[in-house]
């Protein structure tokens, strides 16, 4: 008997799974097997196939929630030989209509709750369909047999991922099937994950986080999705109700989730893995620790094309090692930076030389390319690299640890220097929950440091005492100490958790609300300048 070659595509994957009886969704009360969604989503293939124009780009738009529908339109891609684009559910007015024509969406899935956000927008050539209406129904209940559009290849894109758009307008990155199947699988056999574990996907599901750590892991192995709207207070009781084993995250959840009230019994639940993306140091062993699971944090952009994890020995702060070809570059020399050096205390000592961007000497790795986006996809890939937009320097061992965006870039009193060490060095204060470092001008010259904080639930940061912590960091520059500190209850942020620094700058160096201190440029006492003083 011939070997059989493993799938090659998420289109030949579904179709092996389209017998098996197994949990494949559960979400509320209602439970799915794999026949039964995989059966609901060749008839929502069929439906908007006989729909479409064939003669214009088969791209179905999901402006979805995380629900069954959602799920549905994702498999009926795949089987349906069709490109999904995902659509943000958080975009609104014309930031929306632009992203929904930008992607050449010519049929638009959409549902009750999110129905409004199209009132009023102009959407010429594109067919809005309301997932939960009676039309839809009937048209899904008269379906014939699917003949999918076409037979895909590896390389043909499966699903288009916007951007976060944390700098900028977000771009269509398209995510071919085989990305999907080569980070699935890996996750898959890194946790040995099964057809009896329960994937809780709580991240939004039109972002890469959730493709490809999430609903790539549960198509990969059989086991069953969880479709939730993540909620701090909800994730524990929902892990319990569904017998969750393995989530993702990106951004700031778990930072969020041990915000709350601790319980005596927290660990007492199912959850095995926890894995994803941006977390802290210290909000990697805290949650590890209060929830019994295993936290892996990793790096990776939407666009594939760069990796970099985490090992059992990765020295603290560092976000792990690049595969094969990531290296850190001087964007301007087009050399390799230098190897990061370090003083007794552990502090960055040549920063001007050791921090650049991070790259992809080979190539683009995965990244295929923005959709209708040329001049971004050549901004991308110079000079034979994928060039990321992320800082970062590199230690002697290999050891890669973040520093920001390129536009993080702060010259503070002569020296250049960059947000995330300083962050990591403020996370360690007890009080503090979320944090995130930003310039602001300074009245003479350069740049200040500020630092807007979420304190950690039901405690106050006491900053008489704040100047005295940042003393005991031997590892913080005095130059590097925050001039203002802006204690708020929120940090703006994207629907994937990524604190918008745009925003905080464009609030400028006092912002309403909240409290602000401040210091002078050679003190170390803070005074308040407005807010309700509680410390």
């Amino acid at each position: 008997m011939a070997h059989e070659l493993p799938p090659q595509t998420v289109q030949q994957l579904l179709r092996a799974r389209r017998g098996d009886d197994s949990p494949a969704v559960r979400f509320g009360d209602a439970e799915w097997t794999w026949r039964q969604h995989l059966d609901d989503a060749q008839r929502q293939a069929s439906t908007l196939l006989t729909i479409a124009d064939r003669d214009r780009p088969l791209h179905i738009g999901a402006l979805l929630g995380n629900t069954p529908a959602m799920l549905t339109a994702m498999a009926a891609a795949a089987l349906g030989g069709y490109v999904l684009c995902g659509i943000n559910t958080t975009r609104r007015g014309t930031a929306l209509r632009r992203d929904i024509l930008h992607a050449d969406c010519q049929i638009l899935l959409t549902d009750t709750e999110h129905r409004h956000l199209l009132d009023d927008l102009d959407l010429p050539g594109v067919h809005v369909l309301d997932t939960d209406s009676q039309e839809w129904a009937a048209l899904v209940a008269a379906a014939g047999t699917l003949t999918p559009h076409r037979e895909v290849g590896a390389t043909d894109t499966f699903m288009m991922i916007f951007t976060s758009g944390t700098s900028g307008d977000p771009k269509a990155v398209q995510v071919a099937h085989m990305t999907v199947l080569f980070a699935g699988q890996a996750l898959v056999e890194r946790f040995s994950i099964t057809p009896d574990d329960v994937c809780y996907l709580s991240m939004p599901l039109f972002h890469s986080n959730a493709l490809l750590a999430g609903w790539g892991v549960a198509v990969g192995s059989g086991a069953a999705m969880v479709p939730a709207t993540f909620s701090a207070s909800g994730l524990l009781p929902d892990v319990r109700r569904y017998g969750a084993t393995y989530m993702n995250y990106v951004g700031k959840p778990l930072a969020y989730v041990l915000g709350t009230q601790e319980g005596p019994d927290d660990a007492d639940n199912p959850l095995r893995v926890a894995f994803g993306n941006e977390a802290s140091d210290r909000d990697i062993e805290e949650f590890g620790r209060r929830f019994g699971c295993t936290v892996w944090d990793g790096f990776g952009s939407t666009e594939g094309a760069i990796i970099v994890t985490r090992e059992d020995d990765c020295p603290p702060g560092s976000v792990g090692r690049g595969f094969p070809g990531v290296a850190i570059y001087d964007p301007e020399a087009v050399t390799e930076c230098a190897i990061a050096e370090f003083d007794a205390t552990g502090a960055l000592t040549n920063a001007d030389k050791a921090i650049g961007e991070l790259v992809n000497t080979t190539g683009a790795g995965l990244f295929q390319g923005y959709y209708n986006d040329a001049d971004a996809t050549g901004d991308r890939l110079r000079h034979g690299m994928y060039w990321s937009g992320d800082l970062a320097y590199r230690d002697a061992d290999g050891w890669i640890y973040l520093a920001g965006r390129t536009a993080d870039w702060m010259r503070v009193d002569g020296e250049n220097m960059t947000t995330a060490p300083i962050e990591r060095v403020l996370l360690r204060h007890s009080a503090v929950n979320q944090v995130s470092v930003y310039p602001v001008p300074d009245e003479h010259v350069g740049d200040q440091v500020m630092a807007a904080i979420v304190p950690a639930q039901g405690v106050d940061v006491d900053m008489a005492d704040f100047g005295a912590f940042l003393a005991e960091q031997q590892d913080l520059s005095p130059k590097a100490w925050p001039r203002r500190v802006w204690i708020t209850d929120a940090l703006p942020s994207t629907a994937t958790n990524k604190v918008l620094k745009r925003e905080l700058i464009a609030r400028g160096p006092e912002p309403v609300g909240g409290q602000l201190w401040t210091r002078p440029a050679r003190g170390t006492t803070f005074t308040q300048k407005h807010g309700r003083r509680t410390a």
